[in-house]
């Protein structure tokens, strides 16, 4: 049961005491009470608002993409657990369709689609992994789609967008650039909107991705997964809370891009605009429902440095083999970084993705 005052009893209670005082500094008090209150209330009807998803939808999801997504397979690496005192147990969404776990959230959302609904399209914006991804999803549908990318996003991204069949509308790296531009498109294209994370389809469909591994995965003690907007950890969430809340759930984040690391110490959302970081995918805020999962399921966020995330991925290339992007390094960088917490544990490490421009290579950057 909620611990909330009821607003009715909050509104009678605040005008009651307005009415009983006559001077003005009491007077200046309850109306700064009066607006505590409509603030709550406003939030009440926001969480109320939201379609939070639940692990049924999960379930349904899965039926629904299989035949568009791979069960990726889990890696281990003996050298890295050494290294880190720790079993870690890879999920290689680098080798997803689309090349990226986004391949699961978007397919759910395009193939829920009505006919009707399809019939305009689909549109999103994102720095690169949602866009082609949603951009698959949408050609194996049949439906046109259009994405807002910053100028800035990998070329390699772009490239495979346009190779899906996507039409790509560039704006300024900023969070409030992409919305403004998108805000234009979704105007004037009638497409139906695929947000890259606030979004139940999205959520329920990277779902999956933790769904798989719980499979493949007996007796894990925690998952740990990057954050940006947070639509991987939110679906981790989603499912570890449903299947074994035991299981702890932790985000990495890139210190440059740390504001969800500040928001869950804060204990509100706290939004950076244009962030400035090497896992180009981790640089949007986070939202009113992946906030909901974040603060409410995940044990803690950590951070790492720009350094720390090169040298994490280029720990996983030479010794796993397998292609990356800086994004997906975050996790190991933060396992690394903080071993008295995560050393003895039996832990599912989600790699995200690995659309990489392979000419712009952080450590070749590093050696010009």
């Amino acid at each position: 049961m909620s611990d909330r005052v009821p607003v009715k009893l909050k509104l009678r209670g605040s005008l009651w005491l307005f009415s009983s005082l006559n001077n003005l500094n009491s007077i200046f008090c309850v109306f700064l009470h009066l607006l505590i209150v409509l603030g709550d209330i406003i939030l009440t009807i926001q969480k109320n608002n939201m379609i939070i998803p639940t692990y049924n939808d999960v379930l349904i999801a899965h039926k629904r993409i299989k035949p568009y997504i791979h069960q990726t397979p889990v890696l281990t690496s003996r050298f890295l657990n050494d290294l880190t005192g720790a079993e870690l147990f890879f999920k290689c969404e680098n080798l997803q369709r689309a090349g990226a776990f986004k391949a699961r959230g978007a397919s759910n959302a395009v193939f829920s689609l009505t006919e009707k609904e399809a019939f305009s399209g689909v549109a999103t914006h994102s720095s690169g992994n949602h866009a082609l991804s949603l951009s698959y999803a949408a050609g194996q549908r049949g439906i046109p789609v259009t994405v807002v990318m910053p100028y800035t996003s990998p070329q390699a991204k772009k490239d495979a967008v346009r190779g899906y069949g996507g039409t790509i509308i560039e704006c300024e790296p900023s969070a409030s650039s992409r919305e403004s531009v998108f805000a234009d498109v979704l105007a004037n294209s009638g497409a139906d909107f695929v947000h890259p994370y606030n979004d139940p389809r999205v959520i329920a469909g990277q779902a999956t991705c933790s769904k798989e591994l719980l499979s493949q995965v007996t007796g894990l003690d925690a998952i740990i997964a990057p954050i940006g907007g947070g639509g991987m950890i939110s679906g981790t969430c989603l499912t570890t809370s449903n299947i074994n809340p035991k299981i702890k759930v932790y985000a990495a984040a890139p210190l440059n891009a740390d504001d969800t690391a500040r928001s869950f110490r804060a204990g509100y959302i706290i939004s950076d605009d244009a962030p400035e970081t090497i896992a180009d995918g981790l640089k949007m805020p986070l939202r009113d429902l992946t906030w909901h999962f974040v603060s409410n399921h995940v044990e803690n966020v950590f951070t790492a440095t720009e350094d720390e995330i090169t040298n994490a991925m280029k720990l996983i290339w030479s010794r796993m083999k397998i292609l990356i992007e800086p994004s997906s390094a975050v996790p190991l960088a933060t396992i690394l970084k903080n071993p008295d917490v995560f050393r003895g544990m039996r832990l599912g490490v989600i790699i995200t993705g690995g659309n990489v421009d392979l000419n712009k290579l952080p450590w070749l950057k590093n050696s010009e």
